[in-house]
């Protein structure tokens, strides 16, 4: 059974949005982001990695990396700190301010937060912002592949017309404060990263190697496609090969190009990853590694600890409590 290998990583990594604020800003002004140990608990608890993301709905603004490069945002485009990296938002480049304090959003306070930055006058930028929290552990090849810095515009060249639209709803939804709203501009979110991942993969130069790069390989995409939509069973690089209409050893070698491990270790991680999902719902041992492809609790147990570092009951353990 052949899967969508995007969407497979999406959900395997729990992949959750939330939108903490709607911003009015008038120049000159500065802010700088939450700390992930302040957000992460809020959106996903016991969650590894944070996105920050930040729609410009109105006028321009900059997005700044604090030891880093400045872009300019404009209306109708996206930017994504795929990393949760510290970074400020500001009327001007260069421009710094103190990080938010933790008790900045305090227990029970309505979502999207309403902030205003700067001096009086009309707003030079309206925002959405907000993040995403997915895990990072044992495996997740999607943010171990994306840049840090991502732009997406709701015009740009082959699009989907309805980025465009979820900024301009998502902004109604703010506007409105309508109840479910808060659950509304999360599913927002994670549709809008998506879009935003869709983006950068077709934008990718010709000759691009990586993980996001071989969705798109005939050969390498296949061969992922087939282990996403059946990771139990006892593949081999013969088999793939053949699947994907190759020999054996062009496949090998165009597959550790692209992705760059062999298929076979490939598989075997992406099988942790599915088994520490499992394993967080408090998951039966043997049932888990009986759904990942192993034919005993004892060798799946091996495997685990090798590749996570720690036994799965361990694992279990900490994400339930979590």
């Amino acid at each position: 059974m052949a899967a969508d290998t995007l969407s497979d990583v999406l959900k395997t990594v729990r992949m959750t949005g939330a939108a903490f604020f709607s911003v009015s800003a008038r120049a000159p002004w500065v802010a700088e982001q939450l700390t992930r140990e302040t957000v992460l608990p809020m959106i996903l608890p016991g969650a590894q990695h944070m996105i920050s993301y930040h729609v410009v709905t109105e006028g321009a603004c900059y997005a700044s990396l604090l030891a880093g490069e400045s872009y300019e945002i404009k209306a109708g485009q996206v930017v994504v700190f795929t990393r949760g990296d510290p970074h400020v938002m500001s009327s001007a480049p260069g421009m710094r301010a103190k990080p938010l304090p933790r008790d900045a959003l305090p227990p029970g306070t309505p979502l999207p937060f309403r902030a205003t930055f700067g001096a009086d006058g009309p707003p030079s930028a309206r925002l959405v912002c907000g993040f995403l929290a997915c895990d990072a552990q044992p495996f997740n090849p999607l943010i171990e592949n994306l840049p840090r810095v991502m732009i997406a515009d709701t015009e740009a060249s082959g699009a989907m017309p309805w980025l465009a639209e979820l900024v301009r709803f998502a902004w109604s939804e703010v506007s409105a404060g309508r109840a479910g709203g808060e659950t509304m501009l999360g599913k927002l979110t994670e549709l809008m990263f998506i879009e935003v991942v869709r983006q950068h993969i077709d934008r990718l130069p010709d000759g691009q190697e990586g993980w996001l790069a071989g969705l798109r390989d005939p050969l390498v995409g296949k061969a992922l496609s087939l282990m996403h939509g059946d990771p139990a069973r006892d593949w081999d690089v013969g088999t793939l090969a053949r699947s994907a209409g190759a020999s054996r050893s062009e496949f090998a070698e165009r597959f550790a190009c692209f992705v760059g491990v062999p298929p076979m270790q490939y598989l075997a991680k992406w099988r942790m990853q599915l088994a520490s999902g499992l394993l967080a719902n408090d998951a039966n041992i043997a049932s888990v590694a009986a759904e990942v492809g192993y034919g005993s609790e004892s060798s799946f147990s091996r495997a685990f600890k090798k590749m996570v570092g720690v036994p799965p009951s361990v694992w279990r353990d900490r994400r339930v409590a979590a």
